[in-house]
């Protein structure tokens, strides 16, 4: 089917917070309440979806399955409701597909971001809805970010929902970076300084050109769907991958499916996220050199440490935007969003 791009969101415009899968609002409140504030602040109006207002939960999870669902449908057929950002994500949104009604969703196309486990959400809604969702910031981990949002992962959002609307866009890379862990249960969250790390740019791993429309996923998450009728087309695409946790041994169990499942032999460009919590396990070699040893030498662009996932700041990249890809050299890399991620 066509892809959908939704309605761009202007400030004015109403934003629905639901929980797919952790409940944030339950597990750390302060800092999900903080994420809504900063939303507001950003000027644009907040509704909460019915789950994460009641404040339940059923410990992991927010809720059954068909009340996650539930809660979605609402905001998806709120008309009230122009763009929706999960709370977190977590380990169980694919929960919520057999309850959605995707050609409702389609009929009422709207911006919906969220990263990690929502990758779940992302596939079943481009491949059954067709509409383009965003890979992008979430309320209680990015919006969160105390004293505010970290300036960068602000203006690539709004860049991606409202501000570009026509020609073409270069994204570049940070100043710096985090992967600093705060407890967010606490008071660590707000009251120790984060932890910045000098950014030397993309690294590029195999130098290349290349066009396509982005897919881009957690890689874990996007693993759990392979054999499924919602798996994503690869061909040509630039695949954006990135991790949370990634210790080198599980590390090398993905991306070594991917390679038996003949990814890197179908897309257009690999390009790989800073992971959160790398952890070599005794190992010689960086991640880096990890990625190579799998991938092995390509006729297209390979680049490292991009900044969209569980690292802060974090981009945000609509699913099958297109985009042009160049990497020369060491660090040059040339990454041009072709065409706006909003109507």
């Amino acid at each position: 089917m066509d892809i959908l791009r939704p309605p761009a969101l202007p400030p004015g415009s109403t934003l629905g917070v639901f929980a797919p899968s952790t409940p944030a609002h339950v597990k750390f409140p302060e800092k999900t309440r903080h994420g809504v504030e900063v939303l507001r602040r950003l000027g644009y109006e907040v509704v909460l979806g019915p789950l994460v207002a009641s404040g339940r939960t059923q410990g992991y999870r927010a809720g059954p399955p068909e009340a996650r669902a539930a809660e979605l449908m609402a905001l998806f057929l709120d008309p009230g409701v122009h763009g929706i950002v999960s709370v977190i994500g977590g380990s169980n949104s694919a929960s919520l597909v057999p309850y959605l009604d995707f050609a409702a969703i389609r009929a009422h196309p709207k911006v919906f971001c969220g990263f990690s486990d929502v990758t779940s959400l992302h596939l079943a809604l481009l491949s059954r809805a067709g509409l383009s969702t965003f890979y992008g910031p979430a309320v209680m981990p990015s919006f969160g970010e105390w004293p505010d949002v970290v300036d960068y992962t602000r203006d690539a959002f709004l860049d991606a929902v409202w501000r570009h609307r026509e020609g073409e866009r270069r994204l570049a890379p940070p100043p710096q970076w985090s992967n600093h862990f705060r407890d967010a249960i606490g008071e660590g969250w707000r009251t120790e300084p984060r932890q910045w790390r000098a950014n030397a740019g993309w690294l590029v791993l195999n130098a290349g050109a290349a066009r396509g429309p982005l897919l881009v996923a957690n890689l874990a998450t996007l693993l759990s769907w392979a054999g499924t009728a919602d798996w994503p087309r690869l061909d040509g695409a630039v695949l954006v991958i990135e991790e949370m946790a990634a210790p080198f041994s599980g590390a090398e169990r993905r991306l070594r499916q991917l390679e038996r499942m003949g990814v890197f032999d179908v897309v257009a460009a690999l390009v790989v996220g800073k992971p959160e919590a790398p952890d070599p396990e005794g190992a010689p070699f960086s991640y880096e050199e990890l990625v190579m040893e799998v991938v092995g030498p390509r006729s297209y662009p390979i680049v490292a440490g991009f900044d969209c996932g569980h690292t802060v700041p974090m981009l945000t990249l609509a699913e099958t935007t297109p985009v042009r890809l160049t990497a020369e050299g060491e660090r040059d890399v040339d990454f041009v969003i072709e065409a706006p991620m909003v109507v």
